[in-house]
């Protein structure tokens, strides 16, 4: 059975078919967009790793570090921001793992806790020499040995002399006329004076009419002899050295400080002292004298402290160790003080590096700086810094390094890689 269909209907069948495909075409144009924007969210929340320990490594997948082999660890977001190209980053994670410590910088007194090495000398002004005052012959020395104590007015010697027994002569000769020519009397005893005779001795020599034959040597002074350049027998002349004495009532500390040193140091600064073979004991005194020129050899100055030694007990030889709490005397106000563990040398630059506090992630910086004198386990800071910077204390080749990976600033490398 045929179905005959209107001769009309054709118009309307092609309507339809260009209306279907008009329709298709319009909604592959309308749907395009709107994948690439599922795309572009889809790459927004792509997530990023990296290293705890080398920040600067940059994986789309999770995996191994390439520098280390530690495990990579998600990043956040927030590290992608940068307050300071020529800053590094270091995550909580590899902060913790180098042990980074910072601390803040602040103004403290200039103290210095100076140790010194020396030893216990004589005092110099305490040495005498013993000589004698006429030529003549040894006859009889009454000091033997080295160390032994003398007293002042004490026979050292007995010497004989030709000359002094013809002074002798002529003074009991001019002794007979001193009524008539008191002028020889007055010449020949002073003949003998000035061969330190004693009043008494020339007084004695007149009343027994006898001449001596030998004229004792005495002490001058109080002390140890430290050195016999005679010997009975020995003929000596007039001004010739017999004995050394010295007293060691009063000593000298010498001790040698180094050029670092000089600038803490002043005439007046306390100073407690140990000896080394008195154990226990410590000794106070002043620093009484610097010396104002370095040994060429040693590159050391002599600074001397004086001490009385009634009792004896320092001994010229014995070695000795001070310590001299001092301060700069040409500071007005506190310095800033870091501590020795903060600064890296290159040799001719001293580093630190300074935490970035307007970061909102760990972020340090390398900063240059002039440091001062040194305070033992810190350094006096003259130029770079300001107080209440925040710098690294602790961990700082480590924070140099990953510097140096990352292409920043660092201590071998002053300048970015990014700027050469």
């Amino acid at each position: 059975m045929k179905i005959k269909l209107p001769a009309n209907i054709f118009p309307y069948i092609g309507f339809l078919v260009l209306g279907l495909v008009f329709g298709k075409i319009l909604y592959q144009t309308d749907k395009q967009p709107h994948r690439a924007e599922v795309n572009v969210v889809t790459e927004k929340k792509h997530t990023l790793w990296t290293c705890s320990m080398h920040p600067q490594i940059r994986m789309t997948e999770p995996g191994k570090c390439p520098l280390c082999g530690m495990d990579l660890i998600p990043l956040d977001d927030r590290t992608n921001m940068t307050v300071d190209p020529e800053a590094v980053v270091l995550s909580p994670e590899a902060i913790q793992l180098a042990n980074i410590q910072t601390s803040v910088v602040t103004r403290q007194p200039a103290v210095k806790d100076i140790r010194l090495y020396g030893e216990v000398r004589a005092d110099e002004r305490l040495i005498q020499n013993q000589v004698a005052h006429l030529p003549g012959r040894v006859e009889k020395l009454l000091i033997n040995f080295i160390g032994e104590n003398v007293s002042t007015g004490q026979v050292l010697a007995l010497l004989y002399s030709p000359e002094l027994i013809t002074a002798q002569q002529e003074l009991l000769e001019a002794g007979k006329m001193k009524l008539i020519q008191p002028e020889i009397y007055a010449a020949a005893r002073q003949r003998l004076k000035a061969w330190k005779l004693s009043d008494h001795l020339i007084e004695q020599i007149e009343q027994s009419g006898k001449i001596q034959s030998e004229f004792p040597i005495l002490a001058n002074t109080s002390g140890v002899v430290t050195s016999m350049r005679v010997r009975t027998g020995d003929y000596v002349s007039a001004g010739t050295v017999l004995f050394e004495v010295v007293d060691l009532s009063h000593v000298w500390i010498l001790f040698d400080a180094y050029e670092s040193d000089l600038p803490f140091l002043q005439k007046g600064s306390k100073i407690s002292f140990t000896v080394q073979a008195l154990p226990g004991q410590t000794f106070e005194s002043t620093l009484v004298f610097i010396d104002p020129v370095i040994d060429p050899v040693t590159r050391v100055a002599k600074v001397r402290a004086e001490k009385w030694n009634k009792n004896g007990l320092l001994k010229p030889g014995m070695y000795v160790t001070g310590v001299v709490r001092a301060s700069l005397p040409h500071l007005h106000h506190d310095p800033l003080v870091i501590p020795r563990s903060a600064v890296l040398w290159t040799g001719k630059r001293s580093i630190v590096y300074v935490k970035l506090s307007s970061a909102t992630e760990p972020m340090f910086k390398m900063r240059e700086v002039i440091l001062g004198p040194s305070l033992g386990n810190s350094y006096i800071v003259e130029g770079g810094l300001s107080e209440g910077e925040e710098i690294v204390t602790d961990g700082a080749f480590s924070v140099d390094a990953a510097a140096q990976l990352a292409g920043k600033p660092s201590m071998m490398n002053p300048k970015s890689s990014h700027e050469e």
